[in-house]
């Protein structure tokens, strides 16, 4: 009987549980992004001249913004492209050179590199309007919201209307991290928000504009065209990837807590099949799973190129169990940086560790032993107080006003 029962109760669990990721299927299906809200923005840039901050993952359904845009008759003057290009396919850090769309004829604008990264006077001389359309992923460092911001500083300057097409956030289930000190700011982090900050693209900028952190707190004429349908509570997943290392949604959950290890000497599979999936050093003792980083598309010169990588395969981590987690995973750089053979050169001397923490007593605390718990604890009051800042902004309902049970 006791056989039956549980075999009977089995069934029952497994019948519900398809049910529910079923009504989950079916919820998704009904989210629609910033883009497919033409009623919200066509109105507006009618009879504009229009320039469009983009990439791959810039569409509606399955065609691009570009292409929509120009096929109702809107005048698309150019577009402007962030870190990884307008196809999505450079390198991280690689040069993004100016050139001109193959299909429509359309000048495309780098917006990466230091000379480049806030539109001047001269090349939104023709321009009404400025939609930004770009998939993000959450993380302070993901260079895209730093791109954001300087486009709504010239906008604000130039007296340009400025329209943010809104995204889900994968990662906009928590937040968590610490909060960028004054003086680690950079282009892989401006804003003093925690490394997950929790907030989809135009809950950023909103946040932006209303801290009033651009330049001599100048103000964007901005206005956010909401996704329908989303919450933060949901595990948004994406349909085109957003940069070429990111390939999947267990890379996605990963990227902010590995991210980190781009400040040392650990690779985190660039130039593998698994990029931010994968964690490994010379440096490390055998483990029982290796790796040999080699130059790939998307990853033409990657971090210890030809050499072995002794290490760690999270990709099931980080599909199965990040989400649950809903915090920042310190517990490998801490456990990579004691099991290294040679800790002095364990942190890149640039310095971008602490560029990419925004916080340098992160490096300090791993440095004298501190447990990851003991670290995570260290930066937990201003998440907190973060969190009140932040609620100003969001546009959805938040993860933390519904009761979720894993």
């Amino acid at each position: 009987m006791k056989y039956k029962f549980n075999k009977v109760f089995g069934l029952l669990l497994v019948l519900a549980v398809m049910n529910s990721f079923q009504l989950i299927a079916q919820y998704k299906t009904t989210i629609k992004v910033g883009s497919e809200m033409f009623d919200q923005y066509l109105p507006i840039i009618k009879e504009k001249r229009v320039a469009i901050i983009g990439n791959q993952t810039s569409t509606v359904g399955s065609i691009h913004l570009v292409d929509t845009l120009l096929s109702l008759g809107i005048d698309v003057k150019k577009v402007f492209a962030p870190e990884h290009g307008f196809r999505g396919n450079a390198d991280a850090g690689e040069k993004v050179t100016d050139g001109k769309d193959s299909k429509t004829g359309l000048p495309i604008l780098s917006l990466y590199g230091r000379k480049n990264r806030k539109p001047s006077v001269e090349k939104l001389l023709d321009v009404d309007v400025v939609i930004f359309d770009i998939q993000d992923v959450g993380a302070r460092f993901y260079t895209y919201i730093s791109t954001m911001h300087y486009v709504m500083e010239a906008c604000a300057e130039q007296h340009k209307k400025m329209i943010i097409l809104d995204r889900p956030n994968p990662n906009g289930f928590y937040v968590d991290g610490p909060i960028l000190k004054n003086g680690n700011e950079s282009f892989v982090g401006m804003h003093p928000v925690p490394i997950v900050h929790g907030m989809t693209i135009g809950e950023y900028g909103q946040m932006i504009n209303g801290e009033k952190w651009l330049a001599n707190g100048v103000q964007c004429d901005l206005l956010v065209v909401e996704c329908q349908n989303y919450e933060h509570s949901d595990f948004y997943e994406l349909p085109i990837k957003p940069s070429p290392n990111l390939p999947n949604m267990a890379s996605i959950y990963l990227y902010p807590s590995l991210c980190l290890f781009e400040g040392t000497n650990v690779s985190i599979g660039r130039g593998t099949q698994k990029p931010f999936q994968m964690i490994g050093s010379p440096l490390i003792v055998e483990t029982g799973f290796s790796f040999t980083p080699k130059p790939t598309p998307g990853a033409k010169h990657p971090k210890l190129d030809g050499e072995k990588c002794n290490g760690y395969d999270l990709e099931d981590f980080g599909e199965h169990y990040l989400r649950s987690l809903g915090k920042l995973y310190l517990h490998w750089v801490v456990a990579i940086y004691q099991e290294s053979s040679n800790k002095t050169d364990f942190f890149r001397k640039d310095g971008f560790f602490k560029l990419l923490t925004g916080d340098k007593k992160i490096r300090e605390m791993i440095e004298t032993g501190k447990d990851a718990n003991e670290i995570w604890e260290s930066f937990q009051d201003e998440v907190k107080l973060f969190k009140i800042t932040r609620k100003k902004y969001l546009l959805y309902p938040d993860f933390e006003c519904i009761d979720i049970n894993y």
